[in-house]
């Protein structure tokens, strides 16, 4: 199961993003999300994410 991005919680302090090792996320609206193809369920987003904001 992919990541998924709480939009309410998201800061848009692309953390999550530069730690990808995936690239399986990028930034929409100044806020996270995530191409489910491309996650692969490692959980460094949901350690990089200082909001609390992504879960597995």
């Amino acid at each position: 199961m992919p990541a998924e991005v709480n939009q309410e919680k998201c800061t848009g302090c692309e953390s999550c993003v530069s730690e990808c090792p995936s690239s399986a996320i990028s930034m929409t609206d100044s806020k996270a999300v995530v191409k489910a193809d491309n996650c692969v369920d490692c959980g460094v987003c949901v350690d990089a994410c200082p909001a609390g904001a992504i879960s597995l």
